[in-house]
């Protein structure tokens, strides 16, 4: 296969693909996923999908958008995660709908776990972030107020170690595509 052939076949997997690259090397420094990528990468996705199916191909992406952005929403009313991750997600979905969008989401949390992990036991504070993890499951279960529960979680961030999310979600989401031979 000639290289041009390469980049044309899938080339909307590709975009994406390096969409996510970028979002996580920011994420990774500057622990923020910016507007600047998120916003332009939802409408192009939603432009492509009117292109590509006209009306039936907007309401897949905005159904992918959706999904994608229902994903992560809870987490981020509840002040675990940042608003970038989101619309990262959201991203993806308006790009390739909501099936591929939410099993790229279930493998981006399965590396986000392990991630998450691996952080854990190389700072040698399992036991810190187990106690934590419980407080924060309790905390749940009796307030049930999200914005309480955000404000509760704005207070303890300082003392939590903060994984940049946008990482877990480029590597499941590429990983996936890899996978299912989408590039």
């Amino acid at each position: 296969m000639e290289f041009t052939e390469f980049l044309l076949t899938n080339w909307h997997v590709k975009t994406v693909s390096a969409i996510l690259i970028l979002a996580a090397w920011i994420d990774g420094r500057e622990l923020k996923v910016p507007n600047w990528i998120t916003f332009p990468m939802i409408l192009a996705g939603l432009v492509y999908c009117t292109c590509v199916g006209g009306l039936g191909g907007l309401g897949a992406g905005l159904l992918g958008m959706s999904v994608g952005l229902l994903t992560l929403l809870p987490l981020y009313a509840v002040g675990g995660m940042g608003a970038g991750d989101v619309k990262l997600m959201a991203g993806i979905g308006a790009w390739l709908g909501w099936e591929i969008t939410f099993a790229a989401f279930c493998v981006s949390t399965v590396v986000g776990a392990v991630m998450s992990i691996l952080m854990v036991v190389r700072k040698g504070t399992m036991r810190h972030h187990y106690e934590n993890f419980l407080l924060i499951l309790s905390e749940w279960m009796i307030i049930k107020n999200p914005s309480e529960l955000s404000r509760i979680a704005a207070e303890r961030k300082p003392t939590m170690m903060l994984l940049p999310y946008g990482i877990p979600i480029c590597i499941g989401t590429i990983g996936y595509f890899l996978y299912q031979g989408m590039i």
